[in-house]
């Protein structure tokens, strides 16, 4: 198998093959974000050709990341019971289907169907939930920078897709972006089978910075039903005031961010009279930021107190959002927003897996991460809805962006309060 001859080969240079898991899965995760961030794209489109609401399009958005939120905690017992590989190829090949059905849809309740219901699923079976785990599993020293470096695979999906599409879009139309799409998801497909694996054991290994002499022992077999292990998880930590802090901020990371600029801000500067392949630009630029922003967040989170990382991010993406109608839509006020609001988008996320793992231990820390980016997703389905319902209803997106500025200063201020001591809930679970 390729995977043993790369460890190997890899060894002798001692380099950890931590990293080729890492590099997989940055690839995997970027294209993924690709297919997440593409439908922002294609709304007006898909409204010019069949005559649908921007609420009717964002019913079927909503649904997606509302499934792809639930199917976390389920993704997380998935992945321990079937192992990493097998889940995340099933996933993949999943979203391949139902975008290539998408190809010859005709009406709204295909779009729902396709793009909402098998399309959350598909991208639910590993969410940032694949990243956590690989992280937890595959490495002891460096896990924050390695949860920031995986995250960052969002924005750089965004960086290199959104502007592409958006052009294909203009010239050859939507269906020319979504076949490229369904392309390099075939590519990742293939990289996911010739070379992740499940756990270092798997090749002989320990987890980079496992400094132990200790035998290499085989994981215990994973028995537990999915439901079973999925909900056992929320029960135990339904009693946590951490836990629903944790879940609280992360829906309204989720309101602030997927479900309301990936998916409404390209349509918004339309509005305004900004192109679209200028604002899918915008989009990347943010991307750019976002990019060195979570790395940056996962080197922090390893050396600061996570709680305090939190309430600066959420305090400063809550002002970007509040300023960004006041912007006038310049390049320098557009600008501007890009880079503040780009440099935290997703930098909540090394800070919040950390938290996790400190509080209820790093066993089961997948499936408690699992229930909290259910959260996150929930939150962007609100928005994404609640952003759609509002352009159709009072024709401006305004009113959405200001209400998610002021979520994020709760956020902000939810984050202080989760208490100091890091005993794990979970340890003897």
């Amino acid at each position: 198998m390729i995977s043993n001859w790369l460890a190997a080969a890899l060894s002798r240079r001692n380099i950890h093959y931590g990293w080729v898991m890492v590099a997989v899965t940055f690839f995997a995760a970027l294209v993924s974000a690709g297919t997440v961030g593409a439908p922002g794209v294609f709304i007006v489109p898909l409204q010019q050709e069949f005559g649908w609401s921007t609420a009717e399009i964002s019913s079927a958005l909503s649904i997606r990341f509302i499934l792809f939120g639930l199917m976390a905690p389920f993704a997380a017992a998935l992945l321990n019971r079937y192992g990493l590989r097998n889940v995340a190829l099933t996933a993949q090949l999943t979203v391949v289907s139902a975008l290539l059905a998408s190809l010859a849809m005709t009406k709204v309740w295909h779009l729902i169907a396709l793009w909402g219901v098998v399309i959350g699923i598909g991208t639910g079976m590993t969410a940032l939930v694949l990243g956590a785990t690989i992280a937890t599993r595959w490495f002891v020293a460096r896990r924050g920078l390695v949860v920031g470096v995986m995250t960052a695979s969002v924005a750089t999906g965004q960086l290199v897709f959104l502007p592409l599409l958006a052009s294909l879009t203009d010239h050859l139309g939507w269906r020319m972006s979504l076949g490229l799409v369904c392309v390099m998801l075939c590519v990742s497909a293939t990289a996911v089978m010739l070379l992740m694996r499940d756990r270092p054991s798997d090749l002989g290994l320990r987890p980079f910075g496992d400094k132990s002499t200790e035998p290499i022992a085989p994981p215990p077999p994973v028995t537990a039903p999915i439901l079973a292990a999925a909900l056992g998880t929320l029960r135990d930590v339904s009693r946590s005031t951490v836990f629903w802090i944790l879940f609280a901020t992360f829906f309204i990371c989720g309101a602030s961010t997927n479900g309301l600029v990936q998916v409404h801000l390209i349509p918004m500067c339309l509005d305004f009279g900004i192109p679209q392949v200028q604002a899918a630009s915008l989009l990347a630029a943010m991307g750019i930021f976002d990019f060195f922003g979570t790395i940056v967040s996962g080197w922090l989170s390893d050396r600061y107190d996570n709680r305090w990382l939190l309430f600066w991010y959420y305090g400063l993406r809550g002002l970007s959002l509040v300023f960004l109608p006041f912007s006038d839509f310049s390049f320098y006020g557009l600008s501007v927003f890009a880079m503040f609001y780009g440099l935290d988008w997703i930098a909540t996320v090394p800070p919040t897996v950390r938290l996790t793992a400190q509080r209820f231990g790093t066993e089961r820390a997948n499936l408690v991460f699992g229930w909290i980016f259910a959260g996150h997703q929930l939150g962007a389905g609100s928005a994404a809805f609640g952003a759609g319902l509002s352009r159709t209803l009072l024709q401006s997106y305004l009113p959405a962006f200001f209400i998610a500025g002021a979520l994020c200063i709760l956020a902000a201020l939810l984050a202080l309060a989760i208490a100091r001591q890091a005993k794990p809930v979970l340890a003897a679970a």
